[in-house]
């Protein structure tokens, strides 16, 4: 069975991984969205302005129609980066609806606005899957935003034993792992999971595998 890595953007696939790899549209020129590859799609909020949202959400529209892409994202709120969180929201949002029109993921980037992220959730009665890349947050955030309906993702931060990330996946069953921007194989992020859940690779492989399944992330025939 398969590696899955919900989240990359290494370009360059293994043969044992099947993995997502993360497109913003300003990396079209590099990346053509050809249906060789599972890829996600979105206006990630470091680089999309509101100037532009309607040529882009017009943009994304089409491309997120191909059968290779997978998820909306990734896209979200950054408090760090990008435009001002209320330029941020309405981009956000506006990306939530097309993935309920579409019925497809979203695959979120949050830094320090899940509070925010939490209400657009509960306002909008968002019902397709959200999942949060990268979370390496303490553990009663993480419960509280699993409480909500939203899934998780984790990355590097689960090789640090002391990280709330890697205490976090001790208590859940439903999570996905990814290796992002980060040059760590993702064999050695699901070893370091597996451990983590007294487990097998392979169990920790057909339990993740069910959940891509769940969300229509497995390869189109």
């Amino acid at each position: 069975m398969l590696y899955l890595d919900i989240h990359t953007h290494q370009p360059i696939p293994k043969q044992h991984v099947q993995s997502i790899l993360s497109l913003s549209l300003t990396d079209d020129d590099l990346y053509p969205l050809t249906n060789a590859t599972s890829v996600s799609v979105g206006l990630h909020p470091w680089f999309a302005k509101l100037q532009n949202l309607e040529f882009q959400l017009q943009n994304l529209e089409i491309k997120v129609q191909q059968p290779n892409v997978k998820m909306i994202g990734e896209c979200g709120l950054d408090k760090l980066r990008g435009e001002s969180l209320a330029n941020q929201i309405i981009i956000l949002e506006k990306q939530i609806g097309l993935a309920e029109k579409l019925n497809k993921p979203i695959i979120l980037h949050c830094v320090k606005s899940f509070a925010e992220l939490i209400e657009i959730k509960d306002k909008l009665k968002v019902k397709v899957p959200m999942i949060i890349h990268g979370f390496n947050k303490n553990e009663e955030l993480g419960k509280q935003l699993i409480s909500k309906g939203f899934l998780l993702s984790f990355g590097t931060s689960i090789l640090r034993t002391d990280s709330g990330a890697a205490k976090l996946i001790q208590d859940i069953n439903n999570f996905f792992l990814e290796t992002d921007d980060s040059v760590t194989p993702i064999e050695e992020i699901y070893l370091a999971a597996a451990n983590l859940k007294k487990c097998s690779v392979d169990e920790l492989k057909a339990r993740i595998f069910a959940d891509w399944k769940k969300l229509n992330l497995t390869p189109s025939p």
